[in-house]
């Protein structure tokens, strides 16, 4: 017997999809106009897939590091997606903020399985995406320079989707090492 999970999908039309396009809620009727508009949808389409990636699972199986010897994990992902955002807000404003977990690593390190930390860090998450799409929406115009290095907002809002895209492709892997569930 193996410890491996058998690979598995919820998809029924393309057996590699994470859901069938129809369910899929990343799929939109159409893609935005301009270049603002495109960049805020690869943006959001790449945060919602990291949580989906997470869904269904439970503290244990979010907070496992299942890649070893890497202390990554999806809570850990949550954590440290977080801290990013929050980053990305300094860069804006030139003005640091304090760390959400502390010391480097400590958003991977505290990705323990506990229904609080989950509960926090999908908290935490969400409340650092708005703060951050609140002060992006004052920089409509993606040439401007902000911050102590002067970074362009196109630069900055690139580097997110960079940032996520790849993440999001860690989480593909930890997925599929948890519960077996594949999926673009």
């Amino acid at each position: 017997m193996s410890d491996q999970p058998a690979r598995w999908t919820q998809a029924t039309v393309y057996p590699d999809m994470w859901a069938n396009p129809d369910d899929d809620p990343r799929n939109n009727e159409a893609s935005p106009d301009g270049e603002l508009a495109t960049l805020q949808d690869f943006l959001a389409n790449y945060r919602m897939t990291l949580r989906m990636k997470c869904e269904g699972l439970n503290p244990e199986q979010l907070a496992r590091r299942s890649v070893p010897p890497s202390t990554m994990s999806l809570l850990g992902l949550l954590r440290h997606l977080a801290e990013v955002e929050r980053d990305w807000r300094t860069w804006i404003t030139g003005v640091p903020l304090p760390k959400l977990y502390g010391e480097r690593d400590s958003d991977f390190d505290g990705a323990v399985a506990d229904q609080a930390v989950v509960d926090a860090a999908y908290a935490d998450l969400a409340r650092e995406q708005a703060e951050t799409d609140a002060l992006l929406a004052q920089y409509p115009d993606l040439s401007r320079r902000v911050g102590k290095d002067q970074t362009s907002i196109r630069e900055l809002m690139v580097h997110g989707i960079e940032e996520y895209a790849r993440h999001c492709g860690h989480a593909d892997l930890l997925r599929e090492c948890v519960d077996g569930r594949v999926g673009q």
